[in-house]
């Protein structure tokens, strides 16, 4: 049964009206939903509240604010809600059946396979691949000369991809890289399709021929990969089998590595570049997460070591909070069901918003402003709801790569700081593109010099 808030009476339920909305509204509205969701979706629960209702086609989108909004949509009890319905309408032909496009107890039959590649053994090894790996990498970084500035979200990218790469693939992608890169780019790009047809040219038609090519990459490694002993998440998926000896199709491992490949270094490239900026625009936060992390340089890392660094997490959680790599959360509703007093429709888009919550003054003290001691024991302020700061999702549908995000987040970071400072002029604004995942539109130029 629905979780109603107590004082709830249903008898007194209202039907949603959609909201008439002129043609220069409604177009700036679409616009905003792409370019800046934030001030599109405060717009819209400042004007109409925490329930929005709008016609768009023939489709019913329904907009719920707030963090009790999250937690319904994340817990989503009876099953009111379905992930796979919306995110078909929007990555479905790109990434298929990908573990986020699931539902119900197909989700948790994959889900449960799939944790066997982030239980501690597996996450032991993936650690000990990649603490050498960041730092050979970025210990290879040029330095800015002169004038000129360094791109920083380029340089996260292809870190990141060879190390899911490592982790992941358990190979060297070598002169594929920039095919695999290009492709995962092309897949990307195309979710966020305005016309939906495939045509030759458009970016969904770009984007399918892309993702042929990953299938084909991925496709005949599997038998291989069986019949080995490998310890990277690709072999791990192809041997994977439940307590009755059941496994994942072929398919099934091609359309899980291609969706976790692409979920695993975009959006670690997206967390990794807002920390950055953040540092950057808040300098005596870098030699403050330095002082912290000085206990271990010259340590051979082990994951415990991560422990230690307390106030770099927080800056990670503050800059989650300000940057969520997916602003958005769309779902799809069953059934219909009851919200603050109003009767949402069954099949309608649902749309609950993470980017919104992290920036309400009704859970957070200045919320614009960058202050990672909010997460300290302090203050503490995530915890005034539980269900107000959500960069990795939750529920059933919890981020399953959470750990290792942030095990990789604090390596490269701790690798970055050894290594380097870096600057952006003080009146430099990140200009950010928040769709379909959170990214610099410059790429980020930063100074970057040796420590």
């Amino acid at each position: 049964m629905l979780d109603i808030p107590s004082g709830l009476n249903l008898s007194a339920s209202k039907s949603l009206t959609p909201i008439k909305l002129g043609f220069l509204e409604s177009w700036r509205l679409i616009s905003l939903s792409y370019s800046d969701p934030l001030s599109q979706t405060q717009h819209l629960n400042q004007k109409y509240g925490n329930v929005v209702m709008q016609k768009v086609g023939n489709m019913e989108v329904v907009y719920l604010f707030g963090a009790d909004a999250n937690r319904l949509a994340l817990l989503n009890p009876d099953n009111i809600l379905s992930n796979k319905k919306a995110w078909d309408q929007i990555i479905g032909r790109l990434f298929p059946n990908g573990l986020m496009l699931r539902d119900a107890e197909d989700h948790r039959y994959h889900r449960r396979l799939m944790q066997a590649g982030f239980k501690s053994k597996a996450m032991q090894g993936y650690f000990s691949q990649m603490a050498p790996q960041i730092a050979r990498a970025i210990a290879k970084w040029s330095p800015t000369v002169g004038s000129e500035k360094t791109l920083a979200y380029p340089m996260f990218k292809n870190t990141t991809l060879d190390l899911a790469a490592t982790v992941f693939l358990g190979m060297d992608l070598g002169a594929d890289a920039r095919k695999i890169n290009k492709a995962f780019e092309s897949t990307v790009a195309a979710s966020m399709w305005r016309f939906p047809f495939a045509f030759p040219g458009t970016l969904l038609w770009r984007g399918i021929r892309a993702r042929k090519i990953m299938c084909n990459f991925f496709q005949p490694m599997i038998e291989e990969r069986k019949a080995g002993e490998g310890q990277d998440l690709f072999s791990i998926l192809c041997r994977a089998q439940d307590e009755d000896g059941n496994r994942y199709t072929d398919q099934e491992i091609v359309d899980h590595i291609n969706f976790l490949m692409m979920a695993a270094h975009d959006t670690t490239t997206s967390a990794l570049t807002s920390m950055t900026y953040a540092l950057a625009k808040n300098p005596e936060w870098q030699e403050r997460l330095w002082g912290e992390m000085l206990a271990l340089e010259g340590k051979d890392l082990k994951p415990q070591d991560l422990s230690a660094m307390v106030e770099t997490e927080y800056v990670m959680k503050e800059a989650l909070r300000l940057y969520p790599p997916l602003s958005t959360l769309p779902k799809f509703s069953n059934k219909e069901f009851e919200f603050e007093g109003y009767t949402i429709p069954a099949e309608a888009m649902v749309i609950t918003s993470p980017i919104h919550t992290h920036y309400s003054d009704r859970y957070w003290d200045d919320p614009k402003v960058f202050d990672p001691l909010r997460f300290g024991d302090a203050r503490k302020e995530h915890k005034r709801n539980a269900y107000s700061w959500i960069p990795f999702s939750g529920g059933a549908h919890m981020c399953i790569g959470l750990h290792f995000a942030e095990m990789q987040i604090k390596l490269v970071i701790f690798e970055m700081l050894k290594n380097y400072r870096w600057s952006v002029p003080h009146d430099y604004e990140m200009p950010v593109q928040q769709s379909p995942i959170s990214k610099p539109t410059d790429g980020l130029p930063i100074t970057l010099i040796r420590r």
